[in-house]
């Protein structure tokens, strides 16, 4: 079912990281481990996840690459930024993931992803003190920068497309401002201008991928991305973007088991989250104005699930919290700890218990494989703005929320948006 109007996959696909750092540095050596064949891409969907062709006698299982055109993980060729020199072998050594035996075999060539400079605004994420940051005049000026590390990584490793994927740290909320954000002719005044309140460094990565033809996956909650302005610009240059916050440990049992509570009819009193977690992002987290942007996106996902307007005998008034707690001893071992109240016949109450021990950057990489290969998919198929499809692999899944659309959290209804999307992909003619 080789689609025949999508552009092949041919070439090498540049993988631009915003971020060098346990995330970044777990794909990478996953990557690189996989295509020697000495380790296994467990927990890609793209690679492992198949989807029901057909019917009757007809039908067939197939996986995504056998429906539409995937890019090869042997032809992903590596790039990163981040505020600390060390390259990618230094980092995965330091960020205390991954045992020595899976990460000395392709040492080498960890040891030759040595990340640019990044482009870093203190006041966005103060708990961060690198020294390995551009000096940038002006918003603007960190754009052209930007643009111009896209080019030349594209001319220097030989890249017939580029993919740039935010696995960086979580910025300071910044909430949506019309008069700035609303469309891309405010927005670029406001680069220029050099509002370091309304425009975050993570805008400025977006703005220049876009411009350089990449798409851009927001990885964290920030919100980047996530404005009009971005859209349009999205739009102008015919790119798709997706975002936002990678989905991997408890959002991604909440968006799972909220629906047991919807399609059983039981109702919910409180749903109280909290995490310890000890790794950079836990250290980032640990600052308030970085973990109202965090709470924004984990907040967001039983609104779309659990609805009061639909059933306001079972949700019309219950209580959700989240918290994040740095522990440095747990370091990417993040735990965390779900304690649900829910009402059954006669609203006699009942609690459920869920505690994940889980493995941050483990869960994470292969979203960021999984991501990376469909977005350029996705560019390959002429689709450009909002990567509705993705929203599977995303915390606060990005919706045009000035039309009143709603997100869709819901994590089965996400893996139909996803299969759905990979057949129209396959079975477009020309």
């Amino acid at each position: 079912m080789k689609t025949s109007n999508i552009k092949p996959a041919e070439g090498k696909l540049g993988v631009l990281i915003v971020g060098n750092g346990a995330v970044a540095t777990t794909f990478i050596t996953g990557v690189l481990m996989s295509r020697k064949g000495l380790s296994k891409p467990i927990g890609s969907m793209t690679q492992y996840d198949k989807i029901s062709i057909g019917k009757g006698e007809e039908a067939r299982e197939l996986h995504y690459g056998d429906i539409v055109p995937l890019a090869s993980l042997n032809d992903i060729v590596f790039g990163t930024w981040d505020v600390y020199p060390q390259n990618a072998f230094e980092s995965a050594v330091n960020a205390e993931v991954l045992r020595a035996k899976d990460i000395y075999p392709v040492e080498d060539e960890l040891k030759a992803i040595v990340p640019m400079k990044a482009a870093f605004d203190k006041d966005y994420a103060c708990r961060l003190d690198g020294d390995n940051v551009k000096d940038c005049a002006t918003r603007w000026d960190m754009v052209e920068q930007l643009r111009e590390d896209i080019r030349c990584f594209k001319a220097e490793k030989g890249c017939a497309r580029i993919v740039v994927l935010w696995a960086a740290s979580t910025e300071v909320y910044v909430p949506v401002d019309m008069s700035v954000h609303d469309t891309l002719e405010h927005l670029t005044a406001a680069m220029k201008a050099d509002d370091r309140e309304h425009i975050a460094p993570s805008m400025c990565y977006a703005y220049a991928a876009l411009m350089e033809g990449a798409p851009f996956v927001m990885g964290a909650p920030n919100t980047t991305v996530d404005i009009p302005a971005m859209w349009e610009l999205a739009e102008k240059t015919q790119m798709p973007i997706a975002g936002k916050d990678f989905k991997t440990g408890q959002t991604l049992v909440k968006s799972g088991f909220a629906p047991i509570l919807s399609t059983r009819c039981l109702g919910l009193s409180g749903w109280f989250s909290t995490n310890i977690l000890g790794n950079r992002d836990g250290l980032v987290l640990d600052e308030p104005a970085n973990f109202r942007t965090k709470e924004v996106s984990k907040l967001s996902t039983l609104e779309t699930i659990l609805k009061a307007e639909d059933q306001p005998d079972l949700y019309s008034d219950y209580y959700h919290k989240v918290r994040i707690n740095y522990y440095p001893p747990r370091n990417d071992n993040k735990e965390s700890w779900d304690n649900i109240d829910i009402f059954g016949w006669m609203g006699y109450p009942m609690q459920i218990k869920i505690n994940f021990l889980c493995r941050d950057s483990i869960l994470a990489a292969p979203v960021c494989l999984d991501l990376v290969l469909l977005i350029d998919l996705a560019a390959r198929a002429g689709r450009c703005g909002i990567q509705r499809f993705l929203s599977f692999f995303l915390k606060s899944p990005m919706h045009d929320y000035t039309r009143g659309e709603e997100a869709v959290n819901h994590l089965y209804q996400q893996h139909a948006m996803l299969k759905d999307a990979i057949v129209e992909m396959g079975m477009e003619t020309n």
